[in-house]
């Protein structure tokens, strides 16, 4: 028996061993074995079985150990890992390792823990004299008595303060019956091993909702794949729309993914999927999957979806690759966000790559959104996406009322710079005063986005980085957000030595000091990247939010988009314009899709909510056009400027990045291989640069950029990597192809 392996080791080629007898039974394609390579023992996947090979077996190195008894990755991720590797120019074990967690390729073991349980029943007059002679003892054996299920040793031990002792005492007497279980680590439960649920009540449908999920019932039927676009404004009850077609999904045996944008959305996410699971599917399991997830964890899930133990999965971009089995949906929630797209190798796009994985598996693709991105949109026009929508919030909730304050006339009233405008301090102190809840939000943490000195105008820079560092007010320091240096905030210029150091611009820091200058008496907490030092924190201060000990919560994108709270009824968009004026051709659409998400968390119960949006540039489309929610009217103005320069959506976009420590290098490497480019593929790729990028110089690495516009993806990637194995790089020179990118800057 022959077979070929993809080598987990540092090279994209297929290598042939021989299975001996006795894992013959074991080898599948998609299994995780362990082969020679060279000198040492590699890792790699099965890729073919019987692979044709001009040598015999007998001449063949043999595979040395199958991991585990089933395959890691099933038939659709294996042809998915290849198209990946192709169409993102990303090394196919760099896709592989992404796509098998850690944890399962270093052979992890399951998690084994102790239980007490009481085995024999003591007499009152027993019981009585063991309370006088060994007290600790009676007391565990009266607590456990009291428990319906055995409890796990070590925490019960914990709680009553007791030692193993008290315990082993009572298991030689056969009082106490102690063994030893394999645990399952599961994410978002508590010491105890409970799941979190959100309770949910009942909800019916209305017809736009019926009608919705209508077609997705019928569309999954088939049993074809297909793409729907599910576009509902916020409140609408798009999650509502999900959990009905995954309870057709798994009624009809099949398995889900639900991908959410950020890991801050998962805990409220998989609440109510777990609500809804012990409803619809008793003994039913949701798997989390993210990256801030432990390996326990994230290995006893994985096990879970492989043996076909759970069949739902909910999480951030990483869940696609999630090992389910019979796939038959697939959800992206928020398909528009730029936190699906990796910004390492390999770099992929969580949305694009879940199309194609429910295209490999057969499987129905929902792409939700308030906002869809305009390449979403241009496919619904184009025909290749089902579009569905639900133009109403439910249960005749109102929008929430848009006020836009132009803060350069407040500047001029209050005679200066204020973080809060007087329109929103007084809606802020009317919510305070009726016991309703507010959420400020401005997409900058730290207290300043810089320090200059106001005599010479110098500007604290990273030494490391091209780019102002952010004050911190709270422990006086300056952070580069790029490569995470942080140095003691001046108290003097270091250019001319004048005390007179100001801060300029403003973060999440700032907001919080004014919000409680203004209202001394209100909760106020801030969630940033800062604050969440702590593994549950940011699960931990949503509930408090949800339980309405909370009434001011500051915060960065993290709040901004997702999470439902009834009794929010007022949202304060600080800086809206700091996403307009990125070097960005995308930067309307993001300003346009921030604006509309985060008015959408106001006003999802009973009182009409209310949404203070400050800028300086109010007459701007993109502010303009979501005061009414007008997705319609954005797009068909955006759309027409992309389509006059042809840029995405109606051309892909590649971007190259040159990194090395030495700019006159760079440039010269970059511009002779622009002039390669340009000369073998110039009637094919539009060639612009090479330049430096937008951000020259990250962690000492200085960075020179191209960019190829290009109608097909596949065949540029082609020919670029042909002409870069013929291409003779510096040793120093770092260079990455990022396609289809999100992030320009």
């Amino acid at each position: 028996m022959i077979v070929g392996v993809h080598p987990l080791a540092g090279f994209d080629k297929l290598l042939h061993y021989s299975v001996p007898e006795s894992l013959r039974d074991q080898v599948a394609v998609g299994s995780l074995v362990r082969v020679p390579v060279m000198a040492a023992l590699r890792l790699g996947i099965v890729g073919q079985i019987g692979a044709p090979t001009d040598f015999p077996a007998s001449r063949l190195k043999p595979v040395v150990q199958v991991l585990h008894p089933f395959p890691v990755l099933p038939p659709d991720l294996l042809k998915l890992a290849l198209w990946m590797a192709a169409y993102y120019a990303a090394p196919l074990d760099a896709v592989i390792e992404g796509m098998i967690p850690a944890a399962v390729r270093r052979g992890m073991g399951l998690k084994r823990e102790c239980f007490l349980s009481v085995s024999r029943e003591l007499p009152a007059a027993e019981l009585a004299q063991l309370a006088v002679r060994a007290p600790q003892q009676a007391r565990l054996y009266s607590f456990l008595r009291q428990q319906i299920a055995p409890q796990k040793k070590a925490l019960v031990l914990g709680r009553l303060g007791m030692t193993a002792a008290v315990a082993s005492g009572l298991v030689r007497r056969g009082v106490l019956l102690e063994e030893a279980r394999t645990l399952e680590r599961v994410a978002y439960a508590d010491e105890w091993g409970h799941e979190e649920v959100l309770a949910a009540r009942p909800i019916t449908l209305n017809p736009e909702q019926e009608a919705a999920f209508a077609k997705l019932e019928a569309g999954m039927a088939t049993g074809k794949f297909g793409v729907s676009l599910l576009h509902g404004v916020t409140g609408s009850g798009k999650t509502e729309v999900y959990l009905r077609a995954m309870d057709a999904a798994l009624r009809a045996g099949g398995s889900v993914i639900y991908l959410v944008p950020e890991v801050a959305l998962t805990p409220q996410t998989v609440s109510r999927l777990r609500a809804r699971l012990q409803a619809i599917a008793p003994g039913q399991r949701c798997v989390v999957w993210h990256s801030h997830l432990g390996d326990g964890e994230r290995l006893d899930g994985w096990l879970a979806l492989a043996t076909g133990r759970a069949r739902v999965v909910v999480g951030a971009r990483s869940a696609i690759f999630a090992p389910v089995r019979d796939l038959r949906l697939v959800i992206v929630d928020e398909e528009h966000e730029p936190a699906y797209k990796q910004e390492e190798t390999p770099r992929y796009h969580a949305r694009d790559v879940a199309v194609m994985r429910s295209k490999l598996a057969g499987a129905r693709c929902v792409l939700g959104s308030a906002t869809p991105s305009l390449e979403s949109f241009v496919n619904v026009e184009a025909g290749k996406y089902e579009l569905l929508q639900l133009p109403r919030r439910v249960d005749g909730q109102k929008m929430p009322h848009i006020v836009v304050v132009d803060m350069r006339i407040e500047a001029a009233s209050q005679r200066g710079f204020s973080a809060l405008s007087r329109p929103l301090v007084e809606a802020m102190r009317g919510r305070c005063e009726r016991g309703e809840q507010t959420i400020l939000f401005i997409n900058r943490r730290g207290y300043a986005s810089s320090m200059m000195c106001r005599k010479c105008g110098r500007v604290e820079e990273c030494e490391h980085c091209s780019i102002t560092m952010t004050y911190h007010r709270f422990d006086e320091t300056l952070r580069c957000h790029l490569c995470g240096a942080q140095r003691a905030a001046p108290s003097r210029c270091a250019g001319c030595g004048d005390p007179d150091v100001r801060w300029r611009g403003m973060g999440t820091q700032r907001v919080e000091e004014a919000a409680r200058r203004v209202l001394p008496r209100a909760r106020i907490v801030r969630i940033d990247t800062d604050t969440m030092g702590k593994k549950n924190r940011f699960r931990e201060i949503l509930s408090e939010f949800r339980l309405g000990k909370i009434d001011v919560l500051v915060g960065t994108q993290m709040i901004g988009k997702g999470l439902d709270f009834p009794n929010v009824t007022l949202v304060g968009m600080i800086d809206a314009d700091i996403s307009m004026h990125m070097p960005d051709f995308r930067s309307n659409e993001r300003t346009f899709q921030l604006l509309v998400q985060v008015a959408g968390r106001a006003g999802r119960g009973d009182t009409a909510g209310e949404v203070v949006v400050q800028t300086f540039t109010p007459q701007a489309g993109a502010i303009q056009y979501s005061r009414h929610a007008d997705f319609a009217g954005f797009a068909a103005e955006e759309l027409g400027v992309r389509r006059s320069y042809r840029y995405p959506p109606y051309r892909h976009l590649i971007h190259h990045l040159f990194r090395g420590p030495n700019p006159e290098k760079l440039k010269f490497f970059s511009e002779q291989w622009a002039k390669k480019v340009k000369e073998a593929m110039g009637d094919r790729v539009e060639v612009r640069g090479p330049v430096p990028s937008p951000i020259e110089k990250i962690n000492d690495q200085y960075r020179w950029q191209l960019w190829y516009f290009t109608g097909s993806v596949t065949r540029a990637i082609g020919d670029l990597a042909r002409l870069r194995a013929e291409f003779s790089w510096p040793r120093d020179v770092t260079q990455i192809l990022d396609v289809d990118p999100v992030n320009l800057v």
